[in-house]
């Protein structure tokens, strides 16, 4: 199930949260729980496996977690466009200016401006340096309720072409949704102009055949563990020849698609079970985490100090050793 809308505050916008995303679903959870019904929120990618990747990294890998940060980031490119997102337009749109959510523990969840506190992330398995800023997202609002961390945070890897094109838009309004007044063939007609500018762009869905490159979706955690500092990425990396090849959808919609099957898989096992509006963090990762690898999309571990990292994951991440080379903010050895 997707999340509600969020509404910005009216009067600090980029201070304090105004309806936050999910807000009308948890208003309803009580009610869910005594029916002993589940709906399951944020179930794809981001969120969703990012969130299991959270819950994975507080049940085994750390004491105590300093930061969570969901990093997203690709070096996908679309021959023929000079602008394509790779995702819905009309989503990017409402969580790119939206004013991001962060979560502090001594703070709560609060607002900043768009694109704010910007930062390079070193992405693995060749898609290198991204810069990286704040963006509403769910997650933020999903892993502080069953995840035990200091901070919380998402940043997309959108590049400045891309940021710049999204200020155009809101200078000129086309990122409304409330319908504006246009003359037409027919006479007056009511239309959204943030539904004219999806239509003027490519579906992304029918890009992948022009499409080249991977996509990256992952968390970063931050925090202790027997007493000494550790940093890892969890993440997973899908080439959009290999996913045109083998299922022919581009990379992004079947990075997205894959997570709600192996959700509804562990609920029909009794793998998962649950009642109430729960988040992908409310349930076991181990489960989600073995079925992702048995389903041929292998996910991934890297630290900044390959010391850092576990030996557990010599099995699970069905990834082959290496370094990524390319120096940035973070650079992230793999495990195997």
């Amino acid at each position: 199930m997707a999340m509600s809308l969020s509404r910005p505050h009216p009067e600090r916008p980029y201070e304090e949260c105004g309806t936050k995303l999910g807000d009308a679903q948890f208003e309803d959870a009580e009610e869910w729980e005594k029916a002993g019904a589940l709906a399951l929120v944020g179930m794809g990618v981001e969120p969703g496996l990012s969130d299991v990747f959270a819950r994975y990294a507080a049940d085994e890998l750390f004491d105590e977690i300093e930061e969570i940060g969901i990093r997203d980031g690709a070096n996908l490119t679309v021959d023929g466009y000079d602008f394509a997102p790779s995702f819905s337009i009309w989503t990017t749109i409402e969580e790119c200016l939206n004013p991001p959510v962060v979560y502090e523990a001594d703070r709560g969840w609060f607002t900043t401006e768009p694109f704010s506190e910007p930062e390079v992330f070193d992405f693995p398995e060749g898609i290198g340096p991204v810069e990286c800023v704040n963006v509403e997202h769910e997650e933020v609002l999903l892993v502080p309720r069953w995840v035990d961390a200091r901070r919380v945070t998402f940043k997309y890897g959108l590049g400045n072409e891309f940021i710049e094109t999204l200020k155009t838009l809101h200078l000129l309004g086309l990122d409304r949704t409330e319908p504006v007044t246009v003359p037409s063939v027919a006479g007056p007609t009511a239309v959204s102009p943030r539904d004219v500018v999806a239509a003027c762009l490519p579906d992304p869905a029918t890009l992948g055949d022009r499409m080249h490159g991977k996509t990256c979706a992952g968390t970063w955690v931050r925090g202790t563990k027997d007493g000494a500092p550790r940093e890892v990425y969890l993440y997973h990396v899908v080439d959009n020849q290999w996913s045109m090849a083998e299922y022919g959808s581009q990379a992004v919609v079947w990075q997205t698609a894959i997570n709600p099957v192996i959700a509804l898989e562990l609920l029909a096992t009794g793998a998962w079970s649950g009642a109430g509006v729960l988040g992908p963090e409310a349930f076991p990762a181990g489960p989600f985490l073995d079925l992702l690898t048995e389903y041929g999309s292998p996910w991934g571990c890297g630290s900044s100090d390959p010391r850092q990292l576990p030996r557990c994951f010599d099995d699970v991440s069905g990834r082959q050793p290496g370094v990524n080379p390319r120096p940035a903010h973070r650079r992230w050895a793999a495990a195997g």
